[in-house]
C-alpha cells in the first residue's frame, strides 16, 4: 500500500466524539478548499458507522452548501431517520466554524434477491495500456499558469491510480469536443474487505473528473487552468452491485446539459468484467471568469 493511500485511509477514519457525532480532518485540494469528494466520503463513513453491518449503502444524495476550510476539522452529525426491516436511512450534516457546509442523505439495504438487468459496458481500452498521472500530466505543464498546480495534481492522484482514456480537458484548450470522458481508476494498494470502505473510496474518486465532459463541450481547460470558475453543487450516487475500489473501475461520463452558469454530469461506473456497479449524477457551478 502506498503512503498516499495510507494517508487517505487515515483521513476517512473519523474520530467518534459522541453518539452519532464524528470529527474528521481535512487537507487542501488542487484549489485552496476542501475537496468535495473528501467531504462526501467522510459523511458516508459517518452514516455507515451507525448502520447494522448486514446493510450496505445503495444510494446517497447530497448538497455542497459552503466552501470547506482545509485548516479546520469538520464535525459530522448523524440523524437516524429510519430503521426499517429492509432499509435504513441516515441524514448527515457536516459543520465547520458553526455553519453547515455539506448535507447528505444516504440509504442502506439488507441484501435480497430481485430482478436483474443492466446497461452494457461501453468499449474502452485496457487500463494497463494507458499512461499514469506521472507519465501524462508533465506533458501539459505549460498550460497551467500556477507552477504549483502540477505538484498538487500529482499529490491529489497519489492515492488513486487514475488514467484518462482520451485527452483530459486541459490538453485541448480552445477546441470544443464531444461532451464525453472516460477514466479508469483503482486505489494504489489493496484495501480491507469492508464493503463500506470500497463504497466510500468510490465516492471520494467520483468527484474528481465528473464535470470534465462539461469542460470538453466548450473547449475549457478547467479550474487548474483558470479558464472557468467552478464548484460542486449537488452529488447523487446509486450503488447497484458489489465492487472493489482496489480493482479497475471504468468511469464513463457525459454531460447532457449546461446552462445558467451550471453544468450537469452523469456517469456509469463498471467493473473490468462489465458489471454496472454505480450510477452518478452531479451538477456544478461552471462560470467563465469575468475580465
Amino acid at each position: 500500500m502506498s503512503t498516499a493511500l495510507e494517508s487517505l485511509l487515515d483521513l476517512l477514519d473519523l474520530e467518534q466524539i459522541e453518539r452519532d457525532i464524528f470529527r474528521g480532518t481535512s487537507r487542501s485540494a488542487v484549489v485552496p478548499r476542501v475537496f468535495g469528494g473528501q467531504v462526501a466520503a467522510q459523511a458516508l463513513v459517518a452514516a455507515g458507522r451507525t448502520v447494522p453491518a448486514d446493510r450496505t449503502a445503495h444510494s446517497l444524495h447530497s448538497y455542497f452548501l459552503r466552501m470547506g476550510d482545509p485548516g479546520a476539522p469538520i464535525v459530522y452529525s448523524v440523524d437516524r431517520i429510519r430503521d426499517g426491516r429492509s432499509f435504513t436511512t441516515r441524514r448527515v450534516v457536516a459543520v465547520q466554524h458553526g455553519q453547515p457546509i455539506f448535507h447528505l442523505s444516504a440509504s442502506f439495504q439488507a441484501y435480497e434477491e430481485g430482478l436483474e438487468h443492466q446497461a452494457d459496458m461501453p468499449p474502452a481500452p485496457d487500463p494497463e495500456t494507458l499512461p499514469t498521472a506521472e507519465q501524462m500530466l508533465p506533458r501539459y505543464a505549460d498550460v497551467f499558469t500556477d507552477p504549483g498546480v502540477m505538484d498538487r495534481l500529482l499529490e491529489a492522484r497519489a492515492a488513486v491510480d487514475l488514467r484518462y482514456v482520451g485527452a483530459p480537458p486541459f490538453a485541448n484548450v480552445g477546441t470544443p469536443q464531444e461532451p464525453r470522458s472516460q477514466v479508469w481508476f483503482r486505489t494504489n494498494g489493496k484495501l480491507a474487505d469492508d464493503p463500506l470502505l470500497h463504497v466510500c473510496m468510490a465516492t471520494y474518486v467520483s468527484d474528481m473528473t465528473l464535470l470534465d465532459s462539461v469542460l470538453l463541450a466548450h473547449g475549457r481547460g478547467g479550474w487548474a487552468v483558470g479558464d472557468v470558475v467552478g464548484a460542486s453543487l449537488d452529488h447523487a450516487m446509486w450503488f447497484h452491485r458489489p465492487f472493489r475500489a482496489d480493482e479497475w473501475l471504468l468511469y464513463d461520463q457525459e454531460s447532457p446539459s449546461a446552462s445558467g452558469g451550471r453544468g450537469l454530469g452523469q456517469a456509469r461506473i463498471y467493473t473490468q468484467d462489465g458489471r454496472l456497479a454505480i450510477t452518478v449524477i452531479q451538477e456544478g457551478v461552471v462560470r467563465v471568469p469575468r475580465d
